[in-house]
């Protein structure tokens, strides 16, 4: 892999996976210490898709969801702080996002806007860390790329 130069494009993408990296940290630490956080509101309530997430909100299934969810937004949070594992990150991002964006939407309205929410964009921004190969400028990537050779990297 050739080595990343500091270029306006690579501390811009620096920048913004530090930032993402710690909104997601932050969410998940923050359900993660909060002993009453419990996603069933959430997802028994979705206005889109409301037997898909009401499965998901259902007493056989919200003890995983409710593991899953936190920890998943501080490991995503983590390794694109790190810029480890940043595409593999990414991927899970924009799924994440994506399970978070249809709830709140009553096509084609969301909770602040039309059809273009945080969600919207956050899933934008993974793409471009996916595309880019966002953790190989100072992260940790650029050294686990040269041990694995895969797309998750």
């Amino acid at each position: 892999m050739q080595k990343k130069h500091i270029t306006g494009k690579n501390i811009a993408l620096f920048l913004l996976r530090i930032a993402l990296g710690w909104l997601f940290f932050y969410a998940g630490l923050e359900k993660l210490l909060n002993p009453n956080w419990d996603a069933t509101g959430f997802l028994t309530h979705a206005k889109t898709f409301q037997s898909f997430y009401g499965w998901f909100g259902s007493a056989a299934n919200i003890s995983w969801v409710n593991f899953l969810v936190p920890w998943g937004e501080t490991l995503i949070g983590l390794g694109l702080i790190f810029g480890t594992l940043t595409r593999l990150a990414s991927y899970f991002g924009i799924l994440l996002l994506a399970l978070f964006y249809f709830p709140s939407l009553e096509f084609p309205y969301v909770e602040n806007g039309i059809l273009v929410d945080d969600h919207f964009i956050y899933i934008l921004v993974f793409a471009v860390f996916i595309h880019e190969r966002a953790g190989a400028f100072w992260g940790l990537d650029s050294f686990i790329n040269k041990k694995i050779k895969s797309w998750w990297v």
